[in-house]
């Protein structure tokens, strides 16, 4: 069952660590989340996922004090390249902000060693080769074990490959986010990389809980994303309705079938779902081990992609900063 990430052999269910900090309205107490990160532990997930920005720097802070004790367990995978800071807010993957990165992800997270280190997002101010020369150096000093991209073109893949070997392309892949089908993924297959997939429960609609975005807090990011606006959610629910009939017909949760589509589009794909629910945690680490027809995932894939959502996965202001390929308008 176990999938390779340069070069180790981990679960394919990892965890996103995002919401215990930060994105999807009020975060659980610092107890709550260090519950859930040991817990996930001790079922067996060995792969934690976070970034710098996720609630500045607080959830690298929680994985140090909960599970820091336990690091030898898991495989840790954090990320720069986005600022959020006033004025200085955008993409920066200049070497220079890489380099200072490392060291202050090390810092947060009490540790000497990263095992995978993202360019958060493609930086087009800064050459290929330039970017990934830092990545390199960090490597080369032992700080951390490999580097990886998010959401970065599959040309844009190819050359940071030809610099130095990629370790992870981490991208948006769910049912209703097919960008990486455009190139991405069969670019990752060809070239050995691990597709660690972002998102994969469409941030949460393909969960089987969420009826109506309305209720979501005013900290939450999806109610600016437009397949969740009043004018598409109707219709998108639609779908999810059905698609959850057809999970829970064939002995899935709605969840457990988003995760295994994605992990049944090719043995290079991985998945890190978030929740702060142990529940829900327990849920998605079943998935993997779960029986599941052909069948059934094609007509998953029948009843949500694409072409049947409606609304983009970003609104206009945040599509300029992603780099994978789009698909074209209408």
């Amino acid at each position: 069952m176990a999938r390779v990430i340069a070069g180790r052999e981990l679960h394919p269910v990892g965890l996103g660590c995002m919401n215990l900090s930060w994105a999807y309205g009020t975060p659980p107490s610092p107890e709550d989340g260090a519950r859930l990160l040991n817990h996930a532990l001790d079922l067996g997930c060995n792969h934690l996922d976070t970034a710098n920005i996720y609630g500045q720097g607080k959830n690298e802070e929680l994985i140090a004090r909960a599970v820091g004790h336990r690091r030898q367990e898991y495989f840790l995978a954090s990320k720069t390249g986005i600022t959020v800071d006033g004025p200085r807010r955008g993409i920066d993957c200049s070497p220079g902000v890489i380099t200072q990165a490392v060291d202050d992800t090390l810092a947060r997270l009490g540790t000497d060693h990263i095992d995978l280190f993202y360019m958060h997002r493609f930086d087009p101010k800064i050459p290929v080769a330039d970017c990934v020369g830092a990545m390199v150096r960090a490597i080369e000093a032992g700080k951390i074990g490999a580097y990886g991209v998010s959401e970065w073109s599959a040309a844009h893949i190819r050359e940071a490959h030809g610099v130095h070997p990629v370790g992870a392309v981490q991208p948006e892949y769910s049912l209703w986010t097919r960008n990486v089908e455009l190139g991405v993924s069969a670019t990752c297959a060809e070239l050995g990389v691990a597709l660690v997939a972002f998102s994969p429960l469409g941030r949460g609609a393909l969960g089987g809980v969420l009826r109506d975005p309305a209720t979501l807090e005013e900290t939450d990011l999806r109610p600016k994303m437009p397949r969740f606006w009043p004018e598409n959610w109707p219709h998108n629910l639609e779908l999810i309705e059905r698609f959850e009939a057809l999970a829970r017909d064939n002995g899935f949760t709605p969840a457990q079938l988003a995760l295994r589509w994605v992990l049944e589009q090719g043995p290079h794909c991985h998945v890190i779902p978030g929740t702060t629910s142990i529940a829900h945690l327990e849920e998605n680490m079943a998935a993997a081990a779960l029986p599941v027809s052909a069948q059934v995932i094609e007509q998953a894939g029948q009843i949500i992609n694409h072409s049947t959502i409606h609304g983009h996965r970003y609104h206009e202001a945040i599509r300029s900063t992603i780099d994978t390929e789009e698909f074209p308008e209408g």
